[in-house]
């Protein structure tokens, strides 16, 4: 029977690095609690999109709710399985507002991760309840010993309060369930209070509207009942509401301290915002405290391969936004692609993500531009601009300060890989802020650097320097002032806006000659001479030239006077000249996607 007593709740969510067992822990709960039997037994049974299963990772946070039967009471534990990659923390963000503990799970291998430090803080800073967890211990390869050790010296636990698990055998978890029943506190809402529920999450259902997930703070929720989002200012009526048990399970009655859905016939997504407070109309409470906006890091151009797809993926981009709010769009054209939309994501990632379910979902040929980030621009005329594409850059006379995004990043190495690492951050303008050793054989190196360095290749570059064993975490700090400049690629004197970016003035030159490079060895022959170009204002930095197409003018003389022939080559070369001024150059798309795969010349 579920419980009706608030202290015999539970709310905590799985939080660690990625690929340390979330989703399969989460597994083995269901499992041992009965929510799910045998038979429906599936792995990674909370990642429902085709995606998370075939690339093994979590990129929505799913609640479930199971019930456990101990000393003759049954809890209700409320489970929320977050994503462990650095560009979903939002999602990490969202849930830990709506728990009391959290689940801190470490790999017995891997040890301590980039994430799991930054997941640990977070918990800190909401004031949960962390139970730490070492999983993977029948891996033949585990060292329980070292890494709780390693949580010790990095995160301050206790080496006796750590648990050992295996989520794959099912090892420890009846004591996980007894030490977050034990360790956990119940919730503190107040059921005849008046009504406050936090929106956590949502997703649109074609034929029941919008499904809202929501935590009853306060009071208490009922079927048939009106209700009001606070920051939307709309009034609807409660059609269903219920809990996820893993699938939905409808009931007549949410109280404090209880996670669930509400169905009310919301039929635009625009009316739910994620962090909104649900309240009594008659009865309006104080307006919770939302979360925070997620930011945008990236930006890039999609556009579909075959023009007549536009109203295709603005169609697709829709559809996708609904389910995933944290991504935005808008439209935009380009000379040299069309008619496309320029798209913010958190992270390259969730980048990669986006495009794949387009592609996937859709059945769209895309084609993406180079991915830059946002900068700022203080004008001459004292405005602030920001900039999400490097056609908006103005002149270089507006322009009083060029401000790039600077993100302290955090990287979790061997500590035999501290030497190219600390070069690698160097090469890449980085500023050394911490050395921090976890243990005899691993450290934590802190740099802070400018964003668009880490997006491009520092990632790729950090696992060939430790060979595999590195993992990074990064915040924003801020904007800072730096000598900046945006670089154009012309072709026969034409500029090519979708190949233009922002890159540091010291590395423009190297930048330029990798991208006229490329793209004279993708351009097709024409029968003129074809100049390609990188310059910075009207100052050209790098140049390739596309040599011409020739007929062999002379190939009807047999010998004779060298005169002749000259005249001829001549009469060539003024032909070739005045085609060249009128002549246009087309630039197909496999040399566009061979310029930008190179992420815009990035080496």
């Amino acid at each position: 029977m579920p419980p009706t007593s608030g202290h015999l709740i539970r709310n905590f969510c799985i939080i660690a690095h990625i690929d340390h067992g979330k989703s399969t822990l989460a597994d083995r709960l269901l499992e041992y609690t009965g929510t799910v039997s045998q038979r429906e037994m599936k792995e990674q049974l909370l990642d429902d999109m085709e995606l998370e299963r075939a690339r093994g990772i979590t990129i929505k946070a799913r609640a479930v709710v199971m019930y456990y039967p101990r000393n003759g009471q049954t809890y209700e534990l409320n489970l929320i399985d977050t994503p462990g990659h650095v560009d979903f923390h939002y999602e990490v963000s969202r849930s830990l507002s709506c728990c009391e503990g959290a689940m801190l799970l470490v790999d017995a291998f891997q040890g301590v991760q980039a994430q799991t430090v930054a997941n640990a803080y977070a918990s800190m800073e909401h004031d949960l309840t962390v139970v730490p967890v070492i999983n993977k211990i029948d891996a033949v390869n585990a060292q329980p010993d070292i890494v709780s050790k390693e949580m010790e010296q990095s995160l301050g636990f206790d080496p006796a309060e750590i648990l050992l698990v295996s989520a794959k055998t099912g090892a420890g978890i009846e004591e996980l369930l007894d030490a977050a029943i034990d360790t956990v506190p119940p919730p503190q809402g107040d059921p005849d209070a008046p009504l406050q529920a936090m929106v956590f999450d949502s997703h649109y259902d074609e034929f029941r509207g919008a499904i809202t997930y929501v935590r009853i703070m306060n009071g208490q929720i009922h079927k048939g009942q009106k209700i009001r989002l606070l920051l939307g200012e709309t009034t609807h009526e409660v059609l269903e509401l219920g809990q996820f048990a893993p699938t939905k399970r409808p009931c007549d009655l949410l109280h404090a301290g209880q996670v669930g859905y509400l169905i009310c016939n919301i039929k635009s997504m625009d009316q739910v915002h994620i962090g909104d407070t649900v309240a009594d109309p008659r009865r309006l409470a104080a307006p919770l405290p939302g979360y925070q906006e997620p930011q945008r890091m990236v930006y890039c151009g999609l556009y579909p391969s075959d023009g007549q797809d536009f109203a295709q993926l603005r169609e697709a981009l829709e559809k996708l936004s609904i389910n995933d709010p944290s991504f935005e769009f808008e439209p935009e054209t380009s000379d040299a692609l069309g008619f496309g939309f320029r798209c913010g994501f958190l992270g390259l990632l969730h980048m990669e993500i986006v495009q794949q379910r387009l592609e996937q979902e859709s059945n769209i040929d895309l084609i993406q531009t180079a991915p830059n980030v946002t900068y700022e621009i203080l004008t001459q005329r004292g405005e602030t601009l920001q900039i999400n594409r490097p056609q908006e850059v103005p002149d270089s006379g507006d322009i009083m300060e060029f401000r790039q995004p600077i993100v302290r990043v955090r990287v979790i190495l061997p500590a035999d890989y501290i030497g190219p690492v600390m070069k690698l951050c160097q090469d890449r303008q980085g500023i050394q802020q911490d050395t921090e050793y976890l243990s005899p054989t691993r450290a934590i190196l802190t740099y802070d650097l400018p964003l668009a360095e880490v997006i491009y290749d520092l990632h790729d570059k950090l696992k060939s320097a430790t060979r595999g064993y590195g993992t990074m975490d990064y915040d924003l700090v801020g904007y800072f002032p730096a000598d900046l400049a945006r670089v154009d690629v012309l072709v026969n004197g034409t500029r090519v806006d979708a190949l233009s970016i922002i890159c540091a003035k010291s590395d423009a030159d190297r930048r330029g000659r990798s991208i006229v490079k490329k793209l004279k060895s993708e351009l097709d022959r024409h029968m003129f001479e074809i100049a390609v170009q990188a310059a910075i204002g009207s100052r050209v930095i790098a140049r390739e030239t596309v040599p011409a197409l020739r007929k062999n003018v002379t190939a009807k003389c047999y010998g004779g006077d060298i005169t002749r022939k000259r005249k001829l080559w001549a009469k060539q070369r003024e032909g070739k000249k005045r085609m060249k001024s009128i002549g246009r150059v087309d630039i197909p798309q496999k040399a566009f996607m061979a310029v930008l795969e190179t992420g815009g010349g990035a080496s």
